[in-house]
């Protein structure tokens, strides 16, 4: 069976966006970290300069209102000389995984990377997610073993950009 293709999320999907994001971070063991609104996903989705990107799949009938979500950007190689896409957050309930929901997410922003003349879709995967591993590498994604992620939140982003770090 052939999942629905995912759609362009509208305004009225944020709520069940937000609820995802709050059962992805929930999966992830980073609950508390979620300090996004409703309001704050509606600007960055739908505001006068949208910076993120969001596909939905409805849910079938009688299992709620959305099986999963994805939400990129738009990032940029210099290498390639061309912008590329940056998957966010994917997720699937995992009542609903299995079917296919997941695979036609990233079908769909391949097909935006490919329409666009992007050159890149990236990501990150917790290194203990085997399953998100496995579906990836299934796909034809590789790891980037090189590569170490970092980043700047919080009290440290705040003193940096104070010129009191380093």
């Amino acid at each position: 069976m052939t999942p629905e293709r995912p759609r362009a999320a509208v305004p009225a999907d944020v709520p069940e966006i937000l609820a995802m994001i709050r059962e992805l971070a929930d999966y992830e063991r980073s609950l508390l970290e979620v300090k996004a609104t409703e309001a704050q996903l509606h600007s960055a989705l739908f505001g006068p300069r949208p910076a993120v990107y969001s596909h939905v799949v409805d849910a079938p009938e009688g299992e709620g209102k959305l099986a999963g979500f994805s939400l990129w950007f738009v990032s940029y190689s210099t290498w390639l000389g061309v912008h590329g896409a940056y998957l966010e957050d994917l997720f699937v309930r995992p009542k609903l995984r299995g079917r296919g929901h997941g695979r036609a997410l990233m079908v769909e922003i391949a097909r935006a990377c490919v329409e666009r003349g992007y050159g890149r879709f990236e990501w990150s995967v917790l290194d203990w997610n085997e399953p998100a591993l496995e579906f990836y590498r299934a796909l034809g994604a590789q790891p980037m073993s090189e590569w170490t992620v970092h980043r700047l939140t919080g009290d440290s982003l705040v003193a940096l950009a104070a010129g009191e770090n380093g």
